[in-house]
């Protein structure tokens, strides 16, 4: 009887942790085992959900051919024109380490292409599916840790999944799936994560940078101070690139006193977007402004077209 008491004592930290954590800043900065201590709420604070890539500032995540025929001259596409600023793509150096290249096999870096010019209807974040890892590391909402001596568990804001670590040995997941299986060993104070099983149809970010089913990721988790990770990972996926690559950048704890994680369940707001075309009579179909009005048209592709739309 005690210890099912001492079980359900701890599984009830566990689900108060997960659902809202105090004294951020005063937590202490290693466990009773001397860990590292990660538990708490992160945050990435980079443009990589944007682009890996260093880039420039652009007008919108699409653009169309302006006024001169020039990359620096392309003005914002249709679907975002009425986004003004807030529709806009700021610049970054970057976190793809080395050269700042991903190095693309030929055949991928044409397919690279299109989904940046077909964002709004390839990218998997508009439709609210799971993020995959590791874009869900650096999209700009908070995720949480809890960890205990045995499992890591990672927890996140948008679209409110979650991917255990397991530090001990389990049997691999029975099919692939978004967030991969992650399987974890600590190096002394750095937490390396081997991540797979990833089934293939998730973005690294809103430039069209993707990767296939033989994704295999090694995550690295240094303490750089108790309020300060370096989040490395190493990417290779052979069907996809020619060689493997890095990308790096440090992770900060959230330390209001009051941090917790919030429900983002967005496939309540993609609803319309991601099936409004199929009503018998269409619901959004103009929006008028003082100096704009926008015409909406939906349609429905044929035949089998239909069905890889929602399976991208």
């Amino acid at each position: 009887m005690t210890a099912a008491i001492a079980a359900a004592a701890v599984s009830a930290v566990i689900t108060l942790s997960m659902t809202r954590t105090l004294g951020q800043a005063s937590r202490p900065s290693r466990t009773t085992d001397g860990k590292p201590n990660f538990s708490g709420i992160w945050q990435a604070i980079n443009e990589a959900n944007w682009d890996l890539q260093a880039h420039e500032a652009r007008p919108g995540a699409v653009t169309q051919q302006g006024v001169y025929p020039y990359d620096f001259a392309r003005v914002p596409a249709a679907p975002v024109l009425a986004l003004g600023a807030a529709g806009g793509v700021p610049g970054s150096i970057g976190v793809v380490q080395g050269d700042g290249e991903i190095p693309y096999r030929p055949e991928a870096a044409a397919i690279r292409k299109e989904n940046a010019e077909h964002w709004i209807d390839r990218d998997p974040e508009l439709k609210c599916y799971l993020p995959g890892i590791p874009r869900a590391m650096y999209m700009p909402y908070p995720f949480q840790i809890v960890q205990s001596t045995n499992k890591i568990q990672m927890a996140y804001e948008f679209t409110s999944p979650a991917r255990p670590i397991h530090l001990d040995k389990v049997e691999g997941p029975p099919d692939d799936t978004y967030m991969g299986h992650s399987v974890g060993r600590w190096e002394g104070d750095t937490l390396v994560v081997d991540v797979t099983n990833f089934n293939g149809k998730n973005w690294f970010d809103r430039a069209g940078n993707f990767h296939s089913d033989a994704l295999h990721l090694v995550e690295r988790f240094t303490p750089i101070t108790p309020d300060a990770i370096r989040y490395e990972v190493t990417i290779e996926d052979p069907k996809t690139f020619t060689r493997p690559w890095r990308i790096a950048m440090p992770l900060y704890r959230r330390l209001e006193p009051n941090a917790q994680l919030l429900e983002y369940r967005c496939i309540e707001f993609v609803e319309e977007f991601l099936y409004g075309n199929l009503r018998k009579q269409q619901l959004v179909k103009r929006w008028e402004g003082e100096t704009i009005i926008v015409d909406v048209t939906r349609k429905v592709p044929p035949g089998e077209k239909l069905y890889e739309w929602y399976r991208k």
